[in-house]
């Protein structure tokens, strides 16, 4: 039987630490910490993103984090908490399980994430088209 996408996201969610948008409100701007941003570009250019989060599309992550990756980022490298989040807090479980997967220790996503940003009136960094 497959499997299916709210099965990947429970089995995730019950693997990974899970924070809500008031613990990352209070992460933002720390020098030991790099929120990241996995949704797509359009979403970030459509409602803006976390002030000073990393754009990483969730296509490109595993890629991105893995070390050994002939594109790997230095950003995935530097020993900071990694905060990931999405639009609703799915994606970023599942990113968040599959940069643990490839060695990324301290790393949790937001749950809720970018949607409940908003809700709760947070500040939101614009980002423009390239």
């Amino acid at each position: 039987m497959a499997t299916t996408v709210k099965q990947m996201v429970d089995r995730a969610m019950s693997k990974v630490e899970t924070i809500s948008v008031e613990d990352a409100k209070a992460l933002v701007g720390k020098d030991d910490v790099t929120i990241v941003d996995i949704r797509d570009v359009r979403e970030l250019w459509r409602e803006g993103k976390i002030p000073g989060a990393y754009h990483a599309p969730r296509g490109m992550l595993e890629f991105w984090v893995d070390p050994e990756s002939p594109y790997a980022k230095d950003v995935f490298q530097s020993g900071k908490r990694i905060v990931f989040y999405c639009a609703a807090g799915w994606r970023s479980a599942l990113a968040t399980e599959a940069a643990m997967e490839l060695g990324l220790k301290n790393t949790c996503h937001i749950d809720g994430g970018f949607g409940d940003w908003k809700k709760a009136g947070f500040d939101i960094e614009a980002v423009e088209k390239k």
